[in-house]
């Protein structure tokens, strides 16, 4: 974007060239109108897996079979329906396409509040926002007007077949709109533990900085792999090599017995913890030594 300024730590710009919108609307606040593309911002990267009969591998398949006539439905024919227990009401594809909040395409701001005020509890899905216009000033305006207020829009839309609360944010030089449970989705936490005083010293709470501290770097999520996916596409491969003769040991090593149990002595842990982590990240910035260069043997003369 001219003019769009991006800092050396902003994420990069996000491309959505292979990427298929699911939602075009209207970002709207005041009377100030914003046309956007909507996109999934994120996508799922598990491998893929399908159940089968563990005594023939035959797949396992679901069927929409009609309790009435006993034939299979195909998702076309297919509607959805409420029951009170006394009477049905069956809603067909138009009519839940009827209501209003379906049909509109806006995404509404109500009100901007302090960006810490979002509780990370309530984010959910997280969708890219694009200009869908000749000019995105009006996209620009606004994405800087969120940066330079450190501010949070709290927008409502509508959103297969659901009214969505969202709040809209600032990434790189991209708004993302991001899904918020309601209130009443968020269950309360009650836990009588909590409730008992509990005398922490200076000394544990010093020794426990000491042990965050060790630990603290600049956040970067590359640095993280999905350990479960790669182990499973690692059980794949030496599946499809070595079939049932597959020995998960050789492969994985053998599981270490867990000591588990509950910590008594919490500063005892605390101290060990802290050498053990200073001591890994001591190795870690270590450069490797450099095997000695051989001494080339002189020629006789």
């Amino acid at each position: 974007m001219n003019g769009a300024r991006v800092s050396a730590s902003s994420p990069p710009t996000v491309f959505t060239k292979h990427m298929r919108s699911i939602w075009k609307g209207a970002l709207t606040f005041g009377l100030v109108n914003v046309p956007v593309k909507v996109y999934s911002a994120t996508e799922d990267h598990d491998v893929s897996l399908h159940q089968v009969h563990n005594k023939d591998g035959g797949r396992i398949r679901y069927q929409r079979i009609c309790e009435i006539d006993g034939e299979v439905v195909p998702y076309s024919d297919i509607d959805k329906a409420y029951d009170d227990g006394e009477q049905t009401v069956v809603l067909t594809k138009d009519d839940l396409a009827s209501l209003p909040s379906e049909r509109s395409r806006e995404i509404e701001v109500v009100e901007f509040v302090p960006s810490d005020q979002v509780d990370l509890l309530t984010l959910d899905k997280a969708y890219y926002l694009e200009p869908d216009s000749s000019s995105p000033k009006a996209y620009v305006l606004l994405r800087k007007t969120l940066e330079q207020t450190d501010r949070t829009a709290i927008v409502r839309f509508s959103l297969r077949q659901k009214t969505r609360l969202a709040a809209l944010r600032v990434r790189g030089d991209v708004l993302v709109l991001q899904t918020l449970l309601w209130a009443d989705e968020v269950r309360e936490a009650a836990f009588p533990a909590l409730d008992e005083r509990v005398r922490i010293s200076a000394k544990e709470l010093e020794m426990s900085a000491s042990l965050v501290d060790s630990f603290s770097k600049d956040f970067d999520p590359e640095e993280f792999t999905d350990e479960y996916q790669v182990e499973l596409r690692t059980l794949i491969d030496a599946k499809l090599e070595q079939g049932d003769a597959l020995d998960t040991d050789a492969t994985f090593g053998k599981a270490e017995d867990d000591d588990g149990g509950e910590v008594i002595d919490l500063m005892e842990a605390l101290r060990a913890s802290v050498e053990r982590s200073r001591a890994a990240r001591a190795e870690k910035d270590t450069p490797a030594k450099k095997a000695p260069a051989k001494k080339k043997s002189s020629k006789a003369s």
